[in-house]
């Protein structure tokens, strides 16, 4: 029996992906259309699972490039668990950084100095920021 194709606007309305957006993922190879009818691309309904592992990806602030390369030969999914580690690891490392800057506003926000340059917390931090030029 033959799977059923979905046009590219049913896709777009199940995925919650534009059209334009659709057609960007398969000029960089992502997804494939498998046939036209008229001017319209069909895909398969396995692409609505695609463009959910593509989200995942996206949520983890993966590139294109580095989503494309999870996928092997026939769409495969193949996960570079390494890749992610480092990944992940970036990510906590991006969370410490969000964590210091939070504080240091709720700090500078809340600082009781009259001027923020006598305070001696206000200063480290400067120093701190300045080292990170």
């Amino acid at each position: 029996m033959k799977e059923k194709t979905l046009d590219i606007g049913e896709v777009a309305k199940l995925s919650g992906f534009s059209a334009a957006t659709l057609r960007y993922y398969e000029q960089r190879g992502l997804i494939k259309a498998v046939a036209r009818k008229g001017l319209r691309r069909q895909f398969d309904g396995a692409v609505l699972e695609k463009l959910t592992l593509i989200s995942l990806g996206r949520l983890a602030n993966l590139s294109l490039d580095e989503i494309a390369g999870m996928f092997g030969e026939k769409s495969q999914l193949e996960i570079n668990r390494a890749k992610l580690r480092l990944k992940a690891q970036e990510v906590d490392e991006q969370i410490t950084r969000l964590k210091a800057t939070r504080d240091s506003l709720l700090h500078v926000a809340e600082c009781p100095a009259e001027h923020h340059l006598q305070c001696p917390k206000f200063q480290k931090l400067m120093r701190v920021a300045n080292k990170l030029k």
